[in-house]
Order: C-alpha cells, then sequence, then structure tokens
C-alpha cells in the first residue's frame, strides 16, 4: 500500500507504545518508501501534557506529517479509578499535539481514537457518522470525551487530520499489566499474565516451579469485543497517513462477524499459553459497556482484499512474544 509522495519527515508519538512499536516494526521491516523519515518518540523526549515541551518537540523535529497515538490509557477499572485523570491528561495531549503541528505547518495529522468513545446506547454496527450521537459509557466518560474534542481540532484547520478509530488492539510489545491493561481480562495485555503466573515457569528467575491455580477473569466474561492485532493496525495507520485524504474520521478494524465475547478471548489465550489451571470468573466486578460492535464498511470500501490476521493466530503469536520477553514485558 503506498506510492511514494516526496519528501515526508514523519512524527509518531506514543512511539514506545503498542501501536507505536507495531509501525516501527512495519517499516523497519520493508514498509518504509523513499523519500520517509520516521521519528518516533515517547515520554522520555517530552511531557505531551505541557505545552512548552511540545512546541520544543515540534519545533525540533519539524515533521511534515504526523501519527498521534500518544495518550493515558488504560482498561476498564483504571478508567474507572481514574475518569477524571483521564480527561484532563488526553485533553492536554491532544490540544499541545494538535496545536504544535499546526504551528509547524504539518501537512497531515492522523490522530488515533477508539471504538469505546461511541455512545452507550445506540444502534449496531456503529460507524463513523455516529460519534456524537449520545454519551458514552460512564466507565470511560473522561477518555472518550477528550478523544471526541480532536474533532474541534479537525474542523478548524486546514490540514487534513482524519481521527481513526481502532477498537482494542493487542500484539507482541505489549507490556502491561495485568490489572490496568486495556480490555478487560480479553487481550493478551491482560489475560496472559495471570496465565503466565498460574504456570510459574522455571526459567524466569526468582519465580518457582511447578502449580498452577486458577485464571480469574474479572466480570462474567459475556461482553462481546472485536480485536485487532497490532502489526495489523500498524498498516493501515500506514494507508491512513499516505493515502486516506478524507478529513472524516475511518473506523479501523475487523469485520462484525470476528468479534468474540470476553470468555472466548480468555480461552483463546488459556490455548495459546497451555495454561492448565481452572478458569473463573468473578462476578463481582463491572462488565462495563456489553458491546461497541463496529462496522468495517468504510474501510472495505478502500482495501477490500486486506487481510487480517485470525485471532486465534494473533493470539498465539502475542503470547509466544510474552512468555520469550517476560521480563521487558512486565516493566
Amino acid at each position: 500500500m503506498g506510492e511514494p509522495q516526496g519528501s515526508m519527515r514523519i512524527l509518531v508519538t506514543g512511539g514506545s507504545g503498542l501501536v507505536g512499536r507495531a509501525i516501527q516494526k512495519v517499516v523497519a521491516d520493508g514498509a518504509r518508501l523513499p523519500g520517509e523519515d520516521w521519528v518516533f518518540v515517547s515520554s522520555k523526549d517530552a511531557d505531551l501534557t505541557d505545552a512548552a515541551q511540545t512546541r520544543a518537540l515540534f519545533e525540533k523535529v519539524r515533521p511534515t506529517h504526523v501519527i498521534h497515538l500518544a495518550a493515558m490509557v488504560g482498561g476498564l477499572f483504571r478508567n474507572i479509578k481514574y475518569n477524571l485523570d483521564f480527561w484532563r491528561k488526553n485533553v492536554h495531549i491532544n490540544d499541545n499535539v494538535l496545536h504544535s503541528a499546526f504551528e509547524v505547518g504539518a501537512k497531515k495529522v492522523v490522530s488515533c481514537l477508539s471504538t469505546c468513545i461511541f455512545p452507550d446506547k445506540t444502534t449496531y454496527p456503529i460507524d463513523e457518522t455516529m460519534i456524537h450521537n449520545g454519551p458514552p459509557h460512564s466507565s470511560n466518560f473522561g477518555y472518550s470525551y477528550a478523544k471526541r474534542m480532536i474533532d474541534v481540532q479537525n474542523s478548524s484547520t486546514a490540514a487534513p487530520s482524519p481521527p481513526s478509530s481502532p477498537p482494542t488492539s493487542s500484539g507482541p510489545t505489549t507490556t502491561s499489566t495485568s490489572r490496568t491493561a486495556t480490555c478487560c481480562p480479553a487481550s493478551s495485555t491482560r489475560c496472559t499474565w495471570p496465565s503466565v503466573s498460574a504456570r510459574r515457569p522455571a526459567r524466569w528467575p526468582g519465580r518457582p516451579p511447578g502449580g498452577g491455580s486458577a485464571l480469574t477473569v474479572w466480570g462474567t466474561g459475556k461482553p462481546r469485543r472485536q480485536f485487532i492485532y497490532s502489526l495489523d493496525l500498524a498498516r493501515l495507520f500506514l494507508w491512513v497517513l499516505r493515502e486516506y485524504n478524507e478529513v472524516e474520521p475511518i473506523i479501523l478494524s475487523v469485520g462484525e462477524e470476528d468479534e468474540v465475547s470476553i470468555r472466548e478471548a480468555a480461552e483463546a489465550v488459556v490455548e495459546a499459553m497451555d495454561f492448565r489451571g481452572e478458569i473463573t470468573f468473578d462476578t463481582t466486578k463491572s462488565d462495563g459497556q456489553f458491546k461497541k460492535t463496529a462496522s468495517n464498511r468504510k474501510l472495505r470500501a478502500y482495501l477490500p482484499e486486506f487481510r487480517f490476521t485470525p485471532f486465534k493466530q494473533a493470539v498465539k503469536e502475542t503470547c509466544t512474544w510474552f512468555t520469550d520477553n517476560y521480563v521487558q514485558a512486565r516493566k
């Protein structure tokens, strides 16, 4: 996907996160086009909640294009506990990044939203026209409203700034802890760790061999989610950057038919980890939003032949990476 467009200096915020690292891998593995200069930054390079630091970063890099991934993120229970923090920090980050991009004359900014920002009370499947049709689920009010406000900047600048809305993503380089990661214990960001912990592989320093215990999944396991493999999402972000020239949002997601329950997702992780213990569901914990089924019809109109990595294959590759990179993954 993509043709050379002349000289492009591409700044990726959130470059050390799951999707940022996936983009780095895809670019390093051959997706870089002639004339492209990629710059990946993390919170170590600048505090993007600080306007002066953000402005200094953009003045230093002088990007022609931006993929904006930086955000305060977390799973259901972290969102519930820190709703106000999610709103304040993400509003500051988004305002600083988008305004700095405007000030240095960036030609295009691709922002990352999420399907969780769509209305809670709605019809399904949700599509790009429905973002502002009602309030989001109360569990992530803060994050959702901060992300929705990206539209204010988009409608006020001449440069195309298409927001892209993916569902839950998982894949290699996942480094979240089991209690703060995205998507209640379904994705490998959360379910992998309890499974691994119960196995207690002897090759990991400080963990005794043998044993086996229950994997406890928070909630009933009934809510349904769509999962996209981080490397697939990375390839789609490159396409949006190079070829998608609308200013309207686009949902980057697997199809409706690929939606799975939290129980099914947990079982896929258990299978991939060869976990032998019992799976239990802690029904005293909230399920959060029951579903947020998204349509990828608009994406398919552009990319009818794009092949998504099958869910179980993506889970297996993620779990393999986790076990091979245990120390890094638990940082």
